[in-house]
């Protein structure tokens, strides 16, 4: 495909969602403020039962499509939305994050630029904090050092899939990992952008199960095949900051309840 033909093509946003009607409309807002807004929306749905369909239905200012259907996970529901999307490129984001109001402009201008990589990654703001490609070996930083974050911060040339399959079902939350490691490490090219996309939610299931996280993470390591003695302490040292960082937050939510009190 020439540079012509990819330039007029639409980049596809991709969402799984299931049952988040409060979450969406700070997404909803941000794709419809996109200073480009030549993309399409494909959302997998998980049979929602909570407004989250109607809400979606009720959008006729964007180029949507909407598939809904019980599913096994995140990333069943992301395979079908990537199958449905008419975009060479994708990006992935959750119900709960938000794009910044150019970054379809700077990712397609970043493709075209940067001659058109498999991967491109961008920065993303996480709370108070800048999420960037880790400068160190996959082997501590996992797929950190290829992106700095799956979802929002990342665009994905949709052939990949033709060539090192869909995520995974095997794993439900660090499927993204695997997939991003497996394609670096064999071949695809990827490029840096010089821009911020946006900004994800607090609510991902990585962030609420870090327990299940750092143990799929362990185990993405040890299919790449990383040393199971070095993975083994990695695992044990995630697991204690895991545990320390919840017991933080649950003592400032209950040191905040009782001044409130």
């Amino acid at each position: 495909m020439n540079q012509e033909a990819i330039s007029r093509t639409k980049i596809s946003i991709v969402s799984a969602t299931y049952n988040c009607v409060d979450d969406l409309p700070k997404l909803v807002d941000s794709l419809r403020h996109q200073t480009d807004k030549d993309f399409e929306w494909v959302v997998s749905d998980g049979a929602s039962s909570d407004g989250t369909l109607e809400l979606l239905q009720d959008i006729t200012d964007l180029d949507i499509v909407i598939i809904s259907q019980p599913d096994f996970g995140i990333y069943d529901a992301l395979n079908r939305a990537i199958l449905a999307t008419s975009g060479q490129y994708y990006i992935v984001t959750g119900s709960d994050d938000c794009f910044a109001f150019d970054a379809i402009s700077n990712y397609r201008q970043a493709i075209e630029d940067l001659s058109y990589p498999d991967i491109l990654a961008a920065r993303v703001h996480y709370g108070n904090y800048s999420f960037e490609i880790k400068k160190g070996p996959s082997w501590l930083f996992g797929c950190k050092s290829f992106i700095a974050n799956h979802s929002v911060g990342t665009a994905f040339k949709k052939e990949l899939h033709d060539r090192f399959g869909l995520y995974s079902k095997k794993f439900p939350i660090a499927a993204d990992s695997l997939f991003v490691m497996q394609a670096s490490k064999k071949g695809a090219t990827r490029c840096e952008g010089d821009f911020v996309a946006g900004e994800i939610g607090t609510q991902g299931i990585s962030a609420v199960d870090w327990a299940g996280s750092a143990t799929e993470l362990f185990r993405v390591q040890i299919i790449m095949g990383s040393s199971v003695i070095v993975q083994t302490f990695l695992l044990f040292l995630r697991i204690i900051k895991g545990a320390s960082s919840q017991a933080q937050a649950l003592h400032t939510s209950i040191f905040r309840r009782d001044k409130e009190n």
